[in-house]
């Protein structure tokens, strides 16, 4: 049996954890009292979907909340004086509840390598495996995106003439985060959450914060209307629009343009942000498409990839499983060619049914014009008409029309992993119907910071809190106005920490303060499944059916009793 598939009552512990600040804030939000309205009639919540200790634990601390909340309002009558310390009796014994609930908490916390699903999929079920190659079957260090600043910064002042000063400019590895946007127009750039808003606190400027009364001042409020957003794959329009960075290459791009950014308003140099948008954007398109970046890390190969003998131990689990496997990647064979060498060995190519490379993703997807071509070990191209696609041999560019028809690798029979939730996954799971896998890095540490208790800390009692605040603003008398206001102002107080347990300047990847990240929205709507590294199917059997919680609506209650935990 694999490490992860554990019993009814192990996975439900293991798997609500990553959750627990959604449900905290259920719980204490379990009276629903109409305003103003001493008699509104409130409902009670479940807690049958979190382990069954907490639930309890939750579930007590629910009674007293909503006991003090009723003793709070048949004292109406009282003076300011006793209702302000009732207040604060129920904020004090809230307060000790939920202090007690964090070993329970902590005790089920969530394993980094798990896989998480979005829809429902049985491994059973797919036949055949398909990977990019970059963030995917190979990951790199750091060092990378150090290599990719650097040549960009100076490719800006050789080519394109900017000030030599620049290059006093190192890369900052942990300024920004994947999934924000960029305002072309006016150099802004920031995290937006699900539903068009910007995140307070997150609208960067250069290497500096722009206030939040500037960006309400720019955008008359904080939400972002739909026309200015970038197009269905993160794109700028015309350098009109927002661009999303989505690729964990454009972390160098995004600090990049921070740093130029920083420079010109540092020195009061008048520019055109629209200008410079674009400059670094093909300052960051040599590195690729001239090759140098594929140079350094063919000549220093050690340096730059790390992980390698987890993906070769996946691909040989499936090649034993007697799975299909190929490869479609942007990257050039040669570049590929060392790096799997590195990583699986010199043969390599005979795990695969199918490789290609230089695809051009997403183009790859949605152009039928483009027909293949075959590459031989040497690079050259040959010119003959493809009627199949060979094991052994190596394929440039073509489409997936034509893919299809030559393989006829169709439908949920195949399963697709990429790191770019749009190059990679978007049109497969839309079009296609392939099940997609999203290959998310940046997984394992945020779930490791949330497994910390200082942030289980942090998050229950801003929970906790967040409840206390709904359910006693029906007090309307001045002191108790008073308290809540009090308690309004530590929640706020609170909220900027937990951005900044993950990102100084940005947060986490997958949420703004409450609300789940643009990001986020997109990888729920396309990957099937996401995960760390692939790496993370080592920990599963092919018989393996992964489940999404049914997580109630806003509108529903949850239907699963506690009882049913007993396993």
């Amino acid at each position: 049996m694999a490490p992860l598939s554990l019993s009814l009552s192990s996975l439900l512990r293991h798997g609500e954890c990553l959750h627990r600040t959604a449900v905290f804030c259920s719980v204490l939000q379990g009276s629903h009292q109409r305003p103003c309205s001493s008699s509104s009639r409130s409902w009670r919540r479940s807690f049958g979907s979190v382990p069954l200790g907490v639930g309890r634990l939750l579930s007590r601390l629910q009674q007293q909340q909503l006991h003090g909340a009723s003793v709070c309002r048949s004292s109406s009558s009282s003076n300011g004086q006793d209702m302000t310390e009732r207040l604060w009796s129920v904020y004090n014994q809230t307060k000790k509840q939920t202090q007690d609930m964090i070993p329970a908490i902590c005790a089920n916390s969530v394993n980094p390598n798990t896989i998480f699903a979005n829809n429902e999929m049985s491994l059973r079920d797919i036949e055949i495996y398909g990977f990019d190659y970059d963030y995917t079957l190979a990951f790199y260090s750091s060092h990378l995106h150090t290599l990719i600043f650097n040549i960009a910064r100076d490719i800006l002042i050789t080519n394109h003439r900017y000030p030599e000063a620049l290059r006093k400019y190192e890369y900052i590895p942990n300024f920004a985060v994947r999934g924000l946007h960029y305002d072309v127009q006016k150099a802004l750039l920031m995290k937006i959450d699900a539903f068009h808003y910007i995140q307070q606190g997150t609208v960067y400027r250069g290497l500096h914060p722009v206030s939040d009364e500037e960006v309400i001042a720019m955008y008359e409020g904080c939400h972002v209307p739909l026309e200015i957003m970038s197009d269905f794959y993160g794109k700028s329009s015309h350098g009109q629009t927002m661009k999303q960075f989505m690729d964990i290459f454009s972390l160098p791009e995004m600090t990049l343009l921070s740093c130029v950014n920083d420079f010109f308003m540092r020195h009061n140099i008048d520019y055109e942000p629209v200008h410079l948008y674009k400059d670094v954007k093909e300052a960051i398109r040599d590195v690729h498409v001239k090759g140098i970046m594929y140079r350094a890390v063919e000549a220093d190969i050690d340096k730059y990839i790390c992980y390698g003998e987890q993906s070769h131990a996946v691909l040989k689990k499936l090649s034993e499983s007697g799975k299909k496997m190929f490869l479609i990647t942007n990257s050039p064979f040669d570049f590929v060619d060392r790096g799997m060498s590195f990583i699986v060995g010199k043969d390599w190519r005979d795990l695969f049914d199918v490789v290609i490379v230089q695809a051009d993703k997403p183009s790859f997807f949605n152009d039928r014009r483009k027909p293949f071509r075959r590459v031989t070990d040497q690079g050259a191209l040959l010119w003959d008409r493809i009627h199949k696609l060979e094991k052994g041999q190596i394929y440039k560019q073509g489409n997936l029309y034509e893919f299809l028809r030559l393989t006829g690798w169709r439908g949920s029979k195949v399963l697709y992993f990429g790191d770019h939730i749009y190059s990679d996954l978007a049109d497969l799971t839309l079009k296609h119907g392939w099940r997609t896998g999203a290959i998310i890095p940046e997984l394992r540490k945020e779930i490791k910071i949330m497994n910390t208790e200082q942030y289980v800390h942090m998050m229950t009692w801003l929970q906790a809190l967040t409840g206390l605040i709904e359910q006693m603003q029906v007090h309307r008398d001045p002191a108790s106005q008073a308290v809540v206001e009090e308690w309004i102002r530590e929640r706020e107080a609170m909220r900027p920490q937990t951005k900044d347990s993950f990102n100084p300047q940005f947060g986490s990847l997958f949420r703004t303060y409450h609300n789940p990240t643009y990001f986020s929205r997109r990888l729920s709507r396309f990957a099937d499944i996401y995960m760390a590294s692939i790496s993370c199917l080592l920990n599963y059997d092919f018989q393996h059916t992964f489940f999404p919680r049914r997580n109630p609506l806003q509108h529903e209650s949850p239907f699963w009793p506690e009882d049913i935990l007993k396993v």
